[in-house]
């Protein structure tokens, strides 16, 4: 399960695994591997990359190059959080509906431009042949969708869903409705891998991974049937990630971090994994 966390989070989560896959490469491999991938947000570009084929070395390269296609952010992460306080109305689903009317009457730049920019991240835009799930969330029923090869939804729309963090860019329109971030209810959404015996999440954040909304990650890896590892980013990690992760020029650093700690911490995956089975 990947994560969500910003243009920051994207680069980190690649560093992450190329540094597992140095220090670790039986265990990267079975990650890489792994019979499902859920991405949520910025998670939802990476799981996308990781199973398009090409190798983490240059998923890696592209994320510590200066040009980018990526945009500059109207307004920092804390801004946008301080946004939605006080939406939940006394449940998950009212605090989603609020930030949805939000989403769809903020100026933003065009659903046009914006996806041409989540164009540029993937390598493939064909969905692979594995199961691969992106979360996004309709602006207007705040409900969960998890998009898939089965959907009819291309994966570039897919991952654009996931990725549209409201009032910073625009929700994505597939047939007749919209669709916004997938990590505004959850950063990692843990209660989709419905069954599987093992989960390893990577999240962008520092433990336990709270939510815009309340609860955290660790709480829903501890809700998990199954053996479950969080991972999350170390103290180094989110110093990288800078005031604001939707920054573009906070990609190099996080992802050095990220390989950094994926070295660090490649041992401690590996025993996890060989302890799932």
């Amino acid at each position: 399960m990947l994560a969500g966390g910003g243009v920051a989070g994207i680069a980190w989560e690649t560093g992450f695994l190329l540094g597992l896959q140095e220090a670790e490469p039986t265990a990267a491999k079975r990650l890489l591997d792994a019979d499902l991938l859920i991405g949520t947000s910025a998670g939802s570009a990476v799981a996308a990359q990781i199973s398009s084929g090409v190798p983490l070395d240059q998923l890696y390269a592209r994320q510590i190059a200066e040009d980018t296609h990526e945009l500059a952010p109207r307004i920092e992460i804390d801004d946008l959080m301080e946004s939605f306080e006080g939406m939940d109305g006394g449940s998950l689903i009212d605090g989603l509906r609020a930030v949805g009317k939000q989403a769809v009457s903020a100026d933003t730049v065009s659903e046009e431009v914006r996806r041409a920019v989540i164009a540029h991240r993937l390598p493939s835009h064909d969905w692979p042949d594995r199961r691969l799930e992106i979360t996004a969330i309709d602006v207007v029923t705040g409900e969960r969708v998890l998009f898939d090869r089965h959907s009819g939804v291309s994966l570039v729309d897919a991952v654009a869903a996931s990725c549209a963090v409201p009032v910073v860019w625009p929700p994505v329109t597939v047939g007749t409705r919209r669709f916004m971030d997938g990590g505004i209810g959850s950063r990692a959404n843990v209660d989709a891998a419905t069954d599987v015996d093992a989960v390893v999440m990577l999240s962008p954040a520092p433990a336990p991974g709270l939510s815009p909304f309340g609860g955290s990650l660790a709480d829903e890896l501890d809700e998990h049937p199954g053996r479950t590892m969080g991972v999350y980013a170390d103290d180094a990690s989110v110093a990288a990630f800078g005031r604001n992760p939707l920054d573009p020029g906070r990609r190099a650093p996080s992802a050095a971090a990220g390989r950094d700690q994926g070295r660090r911490q490649a041992a401690e995956v590996a025993e996890f994994l060989a302890i799932a089975g």
